[in-house]
């Protein structure tokens, strides 16, 4: 089927403001990451913070049962650890392990704070974009305590078509990122027996379908409506 525009994405993008970047790119250290590999382990004492060139690297959590709750899938052009900045915590509150192979610009924290404190307008754009970053995290938080297993997974395929959707003519939206149940049972926080339950009374309603681990939505308004949708700006409602 023809893909409107020529494939055009479904998702807007909203990237790390250029002069944030640059401080990265200027102080810090370039590396390769394997894929599975972690740049740093919930609880490990803090060092560095992180800027994504290229690849992908997920987010998590370790609930006391043992569960894994991934919070954010992190693209090109994303920063890491930016909930540690200026905190004194002292230890990562979140694991950040690669999807594949990627290539990371590793900052020593403490550099970082001492770049934003000489730089006032780059330290309001930081400051801004954490304020993003803390409402999409406070969105995928509110969706899992308050609509149940099924509202979390709604909520996170809503949030997967506004971060990789790409449009089709008639109006289905592709996921552009392929995700297996497990994936879906660490973003949902739940079981994957679960997950593949409920995907498949999606299917079965033709809501959506799937391929080899590519979804498709036919219907994102059912899910929407089903979740209790509150219409965020689609810069907040990502999975990223």
């Amino acid at each position: 089927m023809k893909v409107v525009d020529d494939m055009v994405t479904f998702y807007e993008i909203e990237p790390l403001p250029t002069k944030i970047r640059k401080i990265f790119e200027e102080n810090g250290s370039l590396i390769k990451v394997s894929k599975g590999s972690h740049l740093c382990l919930e609880g490990e004492p803090v060092k560095d913070i992180f800027y994504v060139v290229s690849g992908k690297v997920i987010l998590s959590k370790e609930t006391v049962s043992g569960k894994e709750l991934t919070l954010r899938i992190c693209d090109s052009n994303d920063c890491i650890g930016e909930g540690i900045i200026f905190s004194k915590t002292g230890y990562y509150p979140l694991s950040a392990k690669a999807l594949e192979i990627s290539n990371i610009i590793t900052l020593d924290k403490n550099l970082f704070e001492m770049c934003l404190s000489q730089e006032p307008d780059i330290l309001i754009e930081c400051i801004k974009w954490l304020q993003l970053q803390n409402l999409k995290t406070q969105s995928k938080l509110r969706d899992l305590l308050l609509y149940g297993k099924k509202g979390a997974l709604y909520s996170t395929i809503i949030r997967l078509t506004n971060t990789y959707g790409i449009l089709q003519e008639n109006g289905d939206i592709v996921i552009d990122y392929p995700l297996t149940n497990s994936d879906f049972a660490n973003l949902c926080a739940t079981s994957r027996e679960v997950i593949n339950r409920m995907l498949n009374e999606l299917k079965k309603s033709k809501v959506l379908s799937f391929e080899k681990s590519i979804i498709t939505v036919h219907n994102v308004n059912y899910l929407k409506d089903e979740c209790e949708c509150e219409n965020c700006p689609v810069s907040v409602c990502r999975i990223d």
